[in-house]
């Protein structure tokens, strides 16, 4: 099971590739089935921690602050200027800016899990960033784009709740009350959270082939470079700030990996050109192949 956990970046690369030859084999992972995914992999990770693990998040706030404005400042100003160094059409120019505005994403938890990164920190500022996306999100959107976002406040909170609080605070109680049947299944929640990353990964993949395959490596190469400088600022502005190696490698995921799934849902419900929403589900795989790839560099590095 070790061996399956660390070979994550391949079956990332593995499974998008076999969606994008023959998509039926991960599209019928959607809609409820990748929300249920989503909440199994966050209980996995609540039974890793205990109430102590937030407790030193809470009593260090300066570290969750300059995340969300890492979040919230560096990365709708590089997808602003990288649309506009890589000459994008408006409506990817418009949908990469989106997506670079979006809110820190579930699969940020589970590779700073793989990673051995701070959870708890990692699980705090993705639901803090994504309650201050409410607001965040349609305005730096607009600001930078020129059009107006609109967003489902309590839609999006309500996601919130049901996919990160409410799976992760139930697996915090059971891990501190029952710790002698979470130690059984701790070893397998690793394995389980690649599973169901990369099916969630290949699914999204699957569903937007046609526009992926004729968007061209202009659009690719884009997104990679928006993700790339998402991880490296991040780690090196908040170690330049905080003076702490494991906590920026934490802010340097979440920095770098983005809602897309939201990015994707707000292209199409506030957009009219379909197209918007294709920044979004390449950078799914894009965010999720780097963050693979960060998970074998850091997970053995000490603090």
């Amino acid at each position: 099971m070790k061996k399956f956990t660390e070979l994550f970046p391949l079956w990332v690369c593995l499974f998008s590739v076999l969606s994008l030859i023959n998509p039926a084999l991960f599209t019928w992972f959607s809609g409820s089935l990748i929300t249920y995914g989503l909440g199994v992999i966050m209980l996995g990770m609540g039974i890793t921690l205990r109430l102590s693990d937030f407790l030193q998040v809470v009593q260090t706030p300066r570290w969750i602050i300059v995340g969300l404005l890492l979040q919230f400042t560096l990365m709708p100003l590089l997808g602003w200027s990288i649309a506009e160094l890589f000459n994008l059409p408006t409506f990817f120019k418009v949908g990469l800016i989106l997506v670079s505005c979006c809110p820190g994403g579930t699969a940020s938890n589970v590779i700073a899990y793989l990673a051995k990164a701070n959870v708890a920190l990692s699980v705090a500022m993705t639901t803090c960033s994504t309650l201050g996306a409410i607001i965040f999100t349609p305005f730096l959107t607009a600001t930078l784009s020129g059009s107006y976002l609109d967003v489902d406040a309590w839609g999006l909170f309500y996601s919130t709740l049901k996919v990160v609080i409410v799976p992760v605070a139930l697996g915090v109680i059971v891990n501190q009350y029952f710790p002698r049947y979470t130690t059984k299944i701790i070893p397998y929640a690793p394995p389980v959270a690649v599973l169901l990353i990369v099916c969630i990964v290949a699914s999204i993949i699957g569903q937007g082939k046609d526009i992926i395959l004729d968007s061209g490596l202009n659009l690719l190469a884009a997104v990679m470079v928006l993700h790339f400088l998402g991880f490296i600022f991040g780690y090196m502005l908040s170690l330049l700030i905080l003076k702490n190696k494991a906590v920026s490698r934490t802010i340097s995921i979440e920095v770098g990996m983005q809602n897309s799934g939201l990015g994707a849902v707000l292209a199409r419900e506030n957009f009219i050109n379909p197209a918007t929403a294709i920044p979004s589900a390449i950078s799914s795989l894009v965010h999720s192949v780097y963050g693979s790839i960060f998970v074998v560099i850091f997970k053995n590095k000490t603090p």
